[in-house]
């Protein structure tokens, strides 16, 4: 992911979002490009906005709720993770050209929202999601 890329896809969040949330854009290593809290979300959202992103980017699952169902009910399974992951809905995997490029990690609203904010900030960023 790019750094404009990751603006596009920050700018898209802000002007989606129905309440204050945080965004992690980060690239193929799960390293951030950019991220921003918006006023008024609570301050942890920021940390787990990085750490959906950095799991969605690290995975082989398209998102952190794909994860999540897949490990469901495995505790063995979930274990064996890096302990950095999230399992949270709201990471988002992106692709160029069938090649994963980074992530989008939104926080701060229901995991469907943020899930959905992620996934239109990866189109804002000319990128693919497959979820």
């Amino acid at each position: 992911m790019t750094h404009e890329q990751a603006l596009a896809a920050i700018r898209a969040t802000l002007d989606a979002a129905a309440g204050p949330v945080s965004i992690a854009a980060v690239d193929d290593h799960g390293e951030v490009v950019a991220c921003l809290a918006m006023d008024g979300a609570a301050r942890d959202t920021l940390e787990n906005a990085r750490r959906k992103a950095y799991t969605a980017a690290r995975s082989d699952a398209a998102s952190t709720r794909a994860l999540a169902e897949k490990v469901r009910g495995s505790p063995t399974e979930l274990a064996s993770f890096d302990p950095a992951f999230s399992f949270f809905h709201g990471g988002v995997a992106a692709f160029s050209a069938g090649r994963r490029v980074g992530a989008v990690g939104v926080s701060g609203l229901p995991g469907a929202e943020d899930e959905r904010l992620a996934v239109a900030a990866i189109a804002a960023a000319g990128l693919e999601s497959r979820i």
